[in-house]
């Protein structure tokens, strides 16, 4: 890994928590499978990965991914765009008929460590 590299580097990685209504956790993963990871990528959001939890309390809950961005800048332009795009809410719109998915999501933007093994 070259640190110099990684220290002049702007890139943030944003790790969201989502919190699923009861019942509706393994709709809100058929929506990032089938159509978020799509728009993500549209609008220069780059997911790493996605998780469930294996274990209760969180297991029937809890859906957690990390994005990566060029910058915190990038992030706030990116969100923007994703959220304003019609797509996304003609998505959302549909996945939420029969009521909402989310109810509470928790972002927080991280930067690696000098010994991490991204690079």
């Amino acid at each position: 890994m070259n640190l110099s590299l990684r220290i002049g580097s702007a890139k943030v990685y944003e790790l969201r928590i989502y919190h699923a209504v009861p019942g509706k956790l393994e709709d809100l993963v058929a929506r990032f499978r089938d159509d978020t990871d799509k728009l993500f990528a549209k609008h220069g959001m780059k997911s790493l990965a996605y998780w469930k939890a294996l274990d209760e309390p969180m297991k029937s809950s809890t859906f957690v991914y990390i994005l990566e961005h060029p910058s915190r800048e990038a992030a706030a332009a990116n969100w923007k765009a994703f959220q304003d795009d019609a797509e996304w809410k003609a998505v959302k719109a549909k996945s939420e008929e029969n009521g909402k998915l989310v109810e509470k999501i928790d972002s927080t933007f991280l930067t690696p460590t000098d010994f991490s093994r991204l690079c």
